[in-house]
């Protein structure tokens, strides 16, 4: 999102952000603001009161029906937003969102909206720009709605409420912006009249988040493998991990005294941190496993010149692809993948020189990919550590965006002359 607007700015466009407060972040899952020091000065940023109540952890601000009745007072709660618009933590934030468009319109009239989801309600504010003064809007779905990415089914039905929602916001949108092939080819089949305005942009990676040069692993004093990104994957699909990493260093030499570190954000509100995911690393401690919380955009960089091999962690399958994947190349490091083998992230891998490959998430196949990674960490040249970067070369954030900005502003101005 920071450089699709980075990019809107320095292809001449006047933008203006709608956000939500800091606070409102903190409450959620936390906040980068390492994320915040290379937005471009000159677009301005709305921020909005909006919290969620259910993460809310002050005591001091319950009524007296939550505190004497949290399950009772938190199904109400759920029930509320419904109301609004058919998002169930969110839907109540439609009139705020409505409101605060319509008033920058009007201080500062727009000439294009771009929706980012989630959550889905942000596209109740586009539609109401457009229904009230006749802005042109795209969306960019990154995961789609109508798909639910990680079951791999539709998630709703075109009668329902949300599938009327998402039709008439296609039917009227300039264009829609997907992460992956088959997400975009779930949208076009189901909306074949708008199927040329789907557009696949892909996630991409930050050019200043890799190290940027080879690696000198030291086996002696303990290999280390990494995993980074939220530990948002279950507590069993986390103790397969941990069992293939276990068995892995019993038997492989090179693996005898290496460690194993997890970093990113988990949990939300009051269980970040406190998850079962969290138990399971703890008492991973004596197999050389450590958590060491999130970090900082600006870190990111040096975290991954402090590792030897990567492990991709995933949920869902062939709509996933993820972010970190690209990232995760672009490192130039081993790559150990603990997701499905029909997985979208396979497919962005596919000839990376040191991927270990997709074999599923039995203990067995683990513990082997873990083992061959080690492998390609000590014995790996500098020429394949090259040619690993080079793979990732084409995923650059900002080539990604900055074509897509184009090409969506190409499509915005060929739709406004038609109507014109």
């Amino acid at each position: 999102m920071r450089e699709t607007a980075n990019q809107f700015v320095a292809q001449g466009w006047d933008v203006t952000v709608v956000n939500l407060e800091d606070d409102s972040w903190h409450l959620e899952s936390g906040l980068d603001h390492t994320l915040s020091d290379k937005v471009d000065p000159r677009i301005e940023i709305v921020k909005l009161p909006l919290r969620r109540e259910d993460v809310e952890t002050d005591i001091r601000r319950y009524s007296e029906e939550r505190a004497a009745s949290p399950s009772t007072w938190l199904k109400a709660m759920r029930g509320r937003p419904l109301e609004h618009f058919p998002e169930a933590v969110f839907g109540d934030w439609r009139p705020a969102l409505e409101e605060a468009v319509l008033r920058i319109h009007k201080d500062k009239p727009a000439d294009l909206l771009l929706a980012t989801c989630v959550p889905y309600v942000n596209l109740a504010a586009a539609w109401k720009l457009w229904e009230a003064c006749g802005v042109p809007y795209a969306v960019d779905f990154r995961d789609g709605w109508s798909i639910d990415v990680v079951d791999g089914r539709v998630a709703f039905g075109p009668d329902t409420e949300e599938g009327r929602w998402e039709a008439r916001i296609l039917g009227s949108a300039v264009s829609l912006w997907v992460v992956n092939d088959p997400i975009a080819e779930h949208y076009r089949a189901r909306y074949p009249d708008f199927a040329d305005r789907v557009h696949v942009v892909r996630n991409g990676y930050d050019a200043d988040s890799t190290p940027g040069r080879a690696h000198r692993p030291d086996p002696e004093s303990g290999l280390v493998f990494g995993y980074l990104g939220t530990v948002s994957f279950s507590a069993d699909h986390l103790g397969a991990v941990l069992e293939g990493w276990r068995r892995a260093r019993q038997r492989e030499p090179l693996l005898a005294n290496a460690r194993f570190e997890v970093r990113g954000h988990m949990g939300h509100g009051a269980s970040r941190g406190a998850t079962p995911q969290a138990q399971a690393l703890q008492k991973a401690e004596a197999d050389g496993v450590s958590y060491g919380g999130p970090v900082a955009k600006a870190d990111v960089a040096a975290t991954y010149a402090g590792w030897d091999a990567m492990v991709l962690i995933l949920i869902g399958g062939r709509y996933v692809t993820s972010g970190k994947v690209y990232e995760y190349m672009a490192t130039g490091l081993p790559i150990v993948s603990a997701h499905a083998v029909e997985h979208d992230a396979s497919n962005v891998l596919q000839g990376h020189p040191l991927w270990t490959g997709a074999h599923g998430m039995g203990a067995e196949a683990l513990a082997e990919a873990f083992a061959a990674a080690a492998h390609l960490a000590v014995e790996s040249t500098d020429a394949q550590h090259a040619e690993a970067m080079a793979h990732a070369d084409r995923f650059t954030r900002e080539a990604i965006m900055s074509t897509a900005v184009k090409h969506l502003v190409e499509q915005f101005e060929a739709e406004k002359g038609r109507i014109q």
